[in-house]
């Protein structure tokens, strides 16, 4: 089964890269997730240990991956200057200007092409 909602052969192998990308991503998400599970649910200690030493692997070959997006791929480097290692509430405590509780999407009944006028 294919990653891929295009055609493949259609995909340039940057756009093909980017999927390789973003679907590791998912993959170490989900990882962390399983090993954090068995983190919180093992009656044994040594495991519990080792499970946690695994989970956080996974969380350091997530972050490797978000630092490759954040380099190559549009629009990651910009977001994740505005939004990570930031003081106060997240949602409405700091973003672009033109972001509102939409996430600049302008509205409701807007295209997600942000505001035209200032």
């Amino acid at each position: 089964m294919s990653n891929y909602h295009e055609p493949a052969e259609e995909l340039s192998q940057e756009a093909r890269n980017f999927s390789r990308a973003l679907n590791s991503l998912k993959e170490e998400i989900e990882a962390v997730d399983w090993y954090h599970q068995r983190v919180v649910t093992s009656n044994d200690e040594e495991l519990s240990a080792i499970m946690a030493h695994n989970r956080d692997e996974e969380i350091e070959h997530a972050c490797m991956t978000i630092e490759w997006l954040r380099r190559n791929m549009p629009g990651w480097d910009e977001e994740l200057r505005n939004w990570l290692f930031k003081e106060g509430p997240i949602v409405g405590g700091h973003g672009h200007d033109d972001h509102d509780d939409d996430h600049g999407r302008g509205g409701s009944d807007s295209l997600g092409i942000g505001k035209l006028k200032k």
